[in-house]
This record gives C-alpha cells, sequence and structure tokens, in this order.
C-alpha cells in the first residue's frame, strides 16, 4: 500500500485532494494539520486518514513525522495563499511558505539516502507576475517577476525545491498551479466571496450590492476537481521537472461576476460597488497559461465545464450562509 502523506490537508486543495486518493483506493493517507487549523473542509475524512497534528515552521514536529511515518509520496499543499493578506503580513507568509518548505526538505534530507521519497511541490502561477499580451499564454520559461509578498514566497519555495533535487538528488516535482476554485473555496478570493454574497443577498442576509476589487484582471479558470487529478498525475513525471496545471475557461474577474449574477436566483437588481480594501498594491492582470508541456508529459485534460465549476461555487455557499 502506497503511503501518501499531504500537507495543507485541512485546505481546499488539500481536503479535495484527499477525497481524490480514497476514491483510488489502496492508499494510507496521512493528513498534516496544525491543532488549532479548521475542520469543516475534513470532517467526513476524520474516520478515513490519519490526521497528524504539527506545524511546518516548528521543525521538530516535521522531523517527527517525516521519521516515523516515513511516506512514499509527499504532496506539499500547506501555505500562506492570500495574495491580499501577503501584503498586510509578508513576514508571516515568508514563515509558513518559505520556512515551512525548508523545514520539510531539511526532514527529508537527514533521512537520505535510505529514504528518499517523491515530493510534489505546489508552487504558483502568481510566480510570473505582470506578463505582456505579447508572451501569452504563460511558457514554464517565462520570467519569473512576482508582484506581492505571497509571489516572493512561492518563487523561494519553487527554487529551493529545484535546489535540493539539484544538490541532494532529491526526488522533487513542481507545480505551477493557475486558477483553480470550486466547493471549499476560501472567500478571500474574489470568485468566492462574489458567491458568497450572492447567497447572502438571495437569502436576504446583505443588500443587494456586491464588494469588488479589480475587476480587470483577467483569469484562466479550472476546477478543483481537475487540479487534484493534475497533482496525482504529477508524481509519475521526472524529478527536477516544472508544469505548469491550468484550465481553458479566460474571462476577466468582471465577466466571472457577471456570470454569478446571471445564474443568481434574486429576483431584483443587484448593484456593484468598489471596495478600496480589495485592492492589491500591485496586481497581475494577465494569468494565461501554456499548460501544453504537462499534457503532453501525462495526458491530462480538462473535464469539468466552467458552468458547473461556478455552479458548485455558488451550490456551495448557498448551504453555508
Amino acid at each position: 500500500m502506497t503511503k501518501v502523506l499531504v500537507t495543507g490537508s485541512t485546505g481546499m486543495v488539500g481536503s479535495h485532494f484527499c477525497d481524490y486518493l480514497l476514491s483510488l483506493g489502496n492508499i494510507d493517507i496521512v493528513g498534516l494539520k496544525r491543532w488549532r487549523s479548521p475542520m469543516d473542509n475534513v470532517k467526513h475524512l476524520q474516520d478515513k486518514i490519519r490526521f497528524y497534528d504539527g506545524d511546518l515552521k516548528d521543525f521538530s514536529s516535521i522531523l517527527k513525522l517525516i521519521v516515523h511515518e516515513k511516506p512514499d509520496i509527499i504532496f506539499h499543499f500547506a501555505a500562506q495563499s492570500e495574495v491580499r493578506i501577503s501584503f498586510d503580513m509578508p513576514h508571516e507568509t515568508f514563515y509558513d511558505n518559505i520556512l515551512g518548505t525548508l523545514n520539510l526538505l531539511e526532514a527529508i534530507r537527514m533521512g537520505l539516502p535510505d529514504y528518499n521519497p517523491i515530493v510534489v511541490i505546489a508552487s504558483s502561477s502568481e510566480v510570473y507576475g505582470q506578463v505582456s499580451k505579447e508572451d501569452l499564454p504563460i511558457k514554464e520559461t517565462c520570467p519569473l517577476r512576482p508582484m506581492s509578498p505571497y509571489a516572493v514566497s512561492k518563487v523561494a519555495e519553487d527554487m529551493l525545491g529545484f535546489q535540493y533535487f539539484q544538490s541532494y538528488g532529491m526526488k522533487i516535482i513542481r507545480t505551477r498551479l493557475f486558477t483553480h476554485t470550486g466547493a471549499r473555496r476560501h472567500e478571500a478570493f474574489h470568485e468566492s466571496s462574489f458567491a458568497k454574497q450572492i447567497a447572502l443577498i438571495e437569502k436576504g442576509l446583505q443588500d443587494p450590492i456586491i464588494k469588488v476589487g479589480n475587476l480587470d484582471s483577467v483569469r484562466t479558470y479550472l476546477d478543483i476537481k481537475d487540479a487534484v487529478r493534475a497533482y496525482w498525475m504529477v508524481k509519475d513525471c521526472p524529478a527536477g521537472e516544472v508544469y505548469n496545471i491550468g484550465g481553458d475557461w479566460t474571462c476577466t474577474v468582471g465577466q466571472t461576476l457577471d456570470y454569478l449574477i446571471a445564474w443568481s436566483t434574486y429576483g431584483g437588481e443587484i448593484k456593484v460597488e468598489v471596495d478600496q480594501r480589495r485592492i492589491r498594491p500591485s496586481d497581475v492582470t494577465n494569468q494565461v497559461p501554456d499548460t501544453s508541456r504537462f499534457k503532453q508529459a501525462t495526458g491530462w485534460k480538462k473535464e469539468v465545464p466552467f458552468k458547473d465549476t461556478i455552479q458548485s461555487l455558488l451550490d456551495y455557499w448557498r448551504e453555508r450562509v
């Protein structure tokens, strides 16, 4: 039986990934979580996988986990992943993402050469920063120009993975995932915030005014179910490689809001109002991926239509508010 360690197991990606692993069967799943992590996303998993309390910033707890469990494959999803928050909390973002990744890789390195698991590091499309229209779609060879503390932390995480592969021969594969969404998406992200506000408006719990940030940014969306399938498939790729993962539905953030409003059951007019607190000091506006390298390596392709993705997100918030 294959043993898989999932860091960030209580988050959106981690919890959906654990769901997917369970559907495959014959996998021993260990989920790393902080003792104070909200368990809303994994209530249905508590008797199906083994959760381990630890903190990636605490090297001793991570070393203990690695030595005790010795997972065959590690999927590293744990991160401070909110771009806007990273401007307010750059130190915490760096501690979580850079120091956390370093501690994980060091704990694994200490077991070499007898112990050398496959490690999939979840970097981010944010590492590319602002890309000109002439350079779209974005290839893995595109220069890295991070425009937020979060993006800088992900560049460091990405490069740590490459360095540990080069220096120690560790089986590390890096992924750069573009915008992904669906049920369990945190409300800090634009499309989830819109969906939650619409759900509140439908139930009469909010005035029919949606607060927004920059609506002109271009995003390419991928359903979370397609994303976790991609993560599982990437484990079979050569160590040291990096792959873009993303969808093929591209539109502005404002158009995404229009789709959500169009699918709302609210009978009246819904107005839109810019909230300056939602505007980033610097923004990335052209997130259009070239995923041909990953598709050629694995045969992966997206399956869930954008409409179904947005509908599942809206239904998720309708059930929660």
